[in-house]
């Protein structure tokens, strides 16, 4: 087995047991990156030359003995949204195409802190728009199960690199879904934390209260340690909770008795896959088999859930990307006649068409004399689903559902369909919406031979409690088989 196949875990216990060094785990996932990126197209931009230096940086305190972080000398991969100091960040957008920031995300300086090495940054839809990754201005991304499939979004680079191999673990960022769809759709772990317990500065923003950065990784081990790494209080964040975290990666457990499992009809209804449906409820029924208790609970507002998440999420994306005039930072349009004219240019020239779908969408609903008829009543429904999970988590420890109603579609298949693009996130936004902590683990192949994700839901600051579970039916089904890295 390569280097670039294994776990952040065993790569962890290698290191510092001298059967390799972090110089020939970076070569190895570099190696793959050259084998398989112009055929899975996950980065916008590498950093080799800067990873080489900062490998051989920790093999120097590896054999000085000092004391390192588990993650240290570990490849990572980090979603073009998060700001990195001297490294393009472009949000896979023309209008960010030249902006390279002269600060750090704060996730991101966690990582450097932990001694991560950086292969780059991961493509995605741009501005974090989409459930696909066709909508980044540089180039598409494919599913290394399958090159004529999408990897998800709009986390899809993040996702796909992991599953390929082309980085050990990745940061990607979860607005509706944008971690747990791709984890689902390439056959990886990707946690979406609860909101607040990862801190937002330098995350370049799509909708301030609902987006948070997360970890995505080949196993459950590998999610925990790089979430250990970047949650905590950040005092640049105002919305960062001040509270203490576990080191989520030494307290798992793998023992399910006791564990109660939540299953809402609601997300096993009309428009998810047969198939996704049985592939799920057999996971539960492994669990229950090894002293889970299984009950049926509903959630009633989830039918409304998308009408509220994209009247929410693009209300705050088109007050967001506000800042994005030609004035400051990113393109500029050639041409204008008047400060007016340079505004709409360059506004119409650097934005996508989903982009500028979603500003409009967001600015109609915020308009006088529409607000109450859609803003106002959302962020009502919104609270409305807030506590039925409230309620829902007074029997229950966790809720399991499929990640999407279908596994990865073909490229190009539904990306002139907004609408049927936007349904297959009904399983997801309701998590964001309420603010709390879900993953996405997989749990078979389809008779497509592509991944299928199961999510687990947990209340608000459960992601132990979600880690445990998840490794619980891990350790069952002897690990997880559905990454593409051996392919």
């Amino acid at each position: 087995m390569e280097l670039y196949q294994k776990t952040a875990a065993e790569l962890s216990k290698m290191l510092r047991n001298k059967e390799c060094s972090a110089v020939e785990v970076t070569k190895s996932v570099f190696d793959r990156i050259r084998q398989k990126e112009d055929t899975v197209g996950a980065y916008v931009t590498l950093t080799e030359d800067k990873a080489l230096e900062k490998a051989g940086e920790v093999d120097q305190k590896l054999a000085a003995g000092e004391e390192l972080s588990p993650l240290a000398g570990i490849p990572v991969g980090v979603k073009d949204n998060i700001c990195t100091q001297g490294i393009l960040t472009s949000c896979a957008s023309k209008m960010l195409y030249n902006f390279v920031p002269p600060y750090n995300a704060t996730a991101y300086d966690k990582l450097l802190k932990q001694d991560m090495v950086i292969t780059g940054k991961c493509n995605m839809d741009e501005f974090a728009m989409g459930s696909s990754t066709e909508t980044s201005y540089f180039k598409k991304t494919a599913n290394p199960h399958d090159p004529s499939r999408v990897p998800g979004g709009s986390s899809g680079g993040s996702a796909a690199a992991v599953s390929a191999g082309e980085a050990i673990v990745a940061l990607g960022s979860d607005t509706g879904g944008s971690i747990r769809q791709p984890a689902g759709f390439c056959g990886i772990v990707g946690l979406k934390p609860t909101y607040g317990s990862v801190s937002r500065y330098g995350l370049v923003a799509f909708a301030s209260s609902l987006d948070q950065i997360g970890p995505m990784g080949k196993s459950v081990a590998d999610t925990a340690m790089l979430y250990t790494a970047i949650c905590g209080r950040d005092p640049m964040d105002a919305t960062s909770a001040a509270r203490e975290y576990p080191d989520f990666y030494q307290n798992l457990n793998s023992n399910v008795k006791g564990l109660t499992i939540g299953i809402p009809k609601e997300y096993f209804g009309e428009g998810i896959e047969p198939e996704v449906k049985q592939m799920v409820m057999d996971a539960v029924k492994l669990l229950e088999q090894n002293g889970a208790t299984v009950k049926e609970i509903s959630l009633p507002s989830t039918g409304y859930a998308l009408n509220a998440y994209y009247i929410i999420a693009s209300a705050e994306a088109s007050s967001n990307l506000a800042r994005y005039d030609g004035v400051k930072y990113g393109y500029r349009t050639s041409e204008y006649t008047s400060l007016e004219d340079m505004y709409l240019k360059t506004r119409s020239e650097g934005f996508g068409d989903e982009v500028k779908r979603r500003i409009m969408l967001g600015t109609f609903v915020l308009s006088s004399g529409y607000y109450d008829a859609y803003y106002k009543r959302a962020k009502l429904l919104q609270k409305q689903i807030a506590a039925e999970f409230a309620a829902a988590f007074e029997g229950c420890d966790v809720i399991a559902t499929p990640t999407t109603p279908y596994s990865a579609f073909k490229l190009g298949e539904n990306i002139d369909d907004p609408l049927k693009m936007y349904a297959g996130d009904i399983c997801t936004v309701t998590v964001n919406i309420a603010g709390l902590p879900a993953m996405s683990l997989p749990c078979g192949m389809d008779s497509k031979g592509m991944p299928v994700g199961m999510q687990l839901i947990g209340p608000k600051f459960s992601e132990q409690t979600l880690f445990d579970a998840a490794f619980g039916y891990e350790s069952l089904v002897g690990g997880f088989t559905t990454s593409a890295v051996e392919k």
